[in-house]
């Protein structure tokens, strides 16, 4: 294969790839819209009452234990979620995984290789949205979420938004962050391409671990924000596009945990004695 025609293969391979993660995000975010607008009870009182993000206006008694229905919904929720959010920043360590599989093996198919890869990093956020249910199923039980499925106290969400802040500062930040944001140091780190399931897999995960190390605190702040508030979905999710796409990341991400602890101390400030 001629470098002209390999770069002509490569071109189409992002072309095919980032328009298969377009279409995972744009029906990821179509999911969540969906949801949304059906949890938008404006002008309703929801006192006793509790949404269950299902899309279709179910609402059960605040006081009623969780179904195991209701647990999947939330998960489906929030497992959605994390794809509509995180897949747009992964889509450059997704393509480089393509490219390099193109190269190492420039007569070889690397889609299936590039799907199962993504399928591994999507298994990390997937476990992730596990323990976000079952923390929120917690919440919800001790009475500290309202109808919004936001934080009702100020005490935890400031104790949260602090937590988060403090947080972006730390060393576990600073190295899961650069693994985010170098995809080709990530792959030879790690022993570059591979072409069987359970390796393509494996290395996914990894890379997702990484990733939620990177970012699970910050997806924590949707319990004080409220977990199906639109803007703040999408301002987390430029965030994190921004601290791991752009040179000034680290940066970012700690002026993001300077605002958060600054947010945290003024909610605390202004709670009622």
């Amino acid at each position: 294969m001629t470098d002209s025609t390999l770069e002509t293969v490569l071109r189409r391979d992002r072309w095919l790839i980032g328009g298969a993660i377009g279409i995972i995000v744009a029906l990821a975010w179509s999911y969540v819209l969906w949801l949304a607008r059906d949890m938008d009870m404006s002008g309703m009182d929801m006192t006793g009452f509790r949404m269950i993000p299902a899309g279709i206006g179910i609402m059960l008694p605040a006081n009623e234990p969780w179904r195991a229905i209701e647990f999947a919904y939330v998960f489906l929720m929030w497992a959605v979620m994390m794809v509509g959010m995180m897949a747009p920043s992964a889509a450059p360590m997704i393509l480089m995984y393509a490219r390099v599989g193109r190269r190492w093996k420039s007569e070889g198919k690397p889609y299936a290789a590039t799907g199962w890869f993504a399928a591994g990093y999507l298994l990390a956020w997937c476990s992730f949205s596990l323990a976000a249910t079952v923390l929120q199923w917690v919440i919800e039980r001790a009475a500290l979420l309202d109808s919004q499925m936001a934080i009702a106290g100020n005490l935890l969400g400031a104790t949260i938004l602090v937590a988060a802040g403090v947080y972006q500062w730390t060393p576990l930040k600073d190295v899961c962050l650069a693994q985010c944001q170098s995809p080709l140091h990530f792959l030879m780190r790690h022993g570059g391409f591979r072409d069987d399931l359970r390796g393509c897999v494996l290395l996914g995960l990894r890379h997702g671990a990484y990733c939620v190390g990177c970012c699970w605190v910050l997806m924590a702040l949707l319990f004080v924000v409220g977990v199906m508030n639109v803007l703040w979905i999408a301002l987390l999710s430029l965030l994190v596009l921004l601290e791991k796409l752009t040179p000034i990341g680290r940066w970012i991400a700690r002026a993001a945990g300077i605002a958060c602890v600054a947010a945290g101390a003024w909610l605390l400030v202004s709670s009622p004695v």
